[in-house]
């Protein structure tokens, strides 16, 4: 998606301030925001594309003005409110909760830390033949798509070495909307002078995680 918060991708929005410091949260909300978060992912209800897709439409004007786990809030509350399981009245807290059905049971407290430690994978066991070898010279294509991508903006239109080939994996862009449709996953090396020009410099290099869909031959 072509919107805000796909900064990387912008100019103008002045350079990255780091926090001295910095805590890992800023305030108790902000631990029961993860705490939520990942509590609702274990219940199935979306999986983790829809959530960025859920971020990513948010208010530009509101995204920009809001902190890490208040965007996170935002992208949570309209997941929950599209697919039914919440109410805006009982947000509110104009009526009472009431009980939904979700396609997992909820997190227990004794089984958070195995949870958390296991983590997740999205390789998929296909046997899709990758099209394009390590080594072999590509170039990412120019689109703007009206949904989720991971095709960064910066690198779109540019050429590229194959540096690593994963598997075939969930394909995030399809993963977001519906049925997902797995595929290839490279990792693509990108001089900093081709994304960059001028400013870019000789002996820089930035590698960049990219599927299948989002490449084509360099001829």
């Amino acid at each position: 998606m072509d919107s805000v918060h796909d900064m990387g991708g912008m100019h103008g929005m002045g350079p990255v301030e780091a926090e001295e410091d910095e805590p890992i949260f800023h305030g108790d909300w902000e631990k029961r925001m993860f705490a939520m978060n990942n509590a609702i992912s274990a219940l199935g209800v979306r999986n983790i594309d829809e959530s960025r897709h859920a971020r990513e439409r948010m208010n530009p004007g509101e995204y920009l003005s809001s902190s890490y786990y208040e965007i996170w809030l935002s992208g949570l509350v309209r997941t929950l409110t599209e697919k039914g399981l919440i109410s805006e009245e009982e947000l509110a807290g104009a009526v009472a909760p009431r009980p939904v059905t979700t396609p997992k049971p909820a997190l227990s407290a004794d089984n958070v830390d195995h949870v958390m430690s296991k983590g997740g994978t999205y390789l998929v066991k296909s046997d899709l033949v990758p099209a394009f070898d390590v080594g072999q010279a590509v170039k990412t294509k120019n689109i703007h798509p009206a949904g989720h991508t991971r095709l960064p903006r910066y690198a779109r239109g540019h050429e590229g070495v194959i540096h690593a080939s994963y598997g075939v994996h969930v394909f995030p862009d399809a993963n977001a909307h519906g049925p997902d449709r797995p595929q290839p996953l490279y990792n693509v090396k990108f001089s900093s002078r081709e994304l960059w020009g001028k400013d870019g410099t000789e002996s820089d290099f930035i590698y960049i995680d990219l599927w299948e869909d989002y490449l084509e031959e360099v001829k």
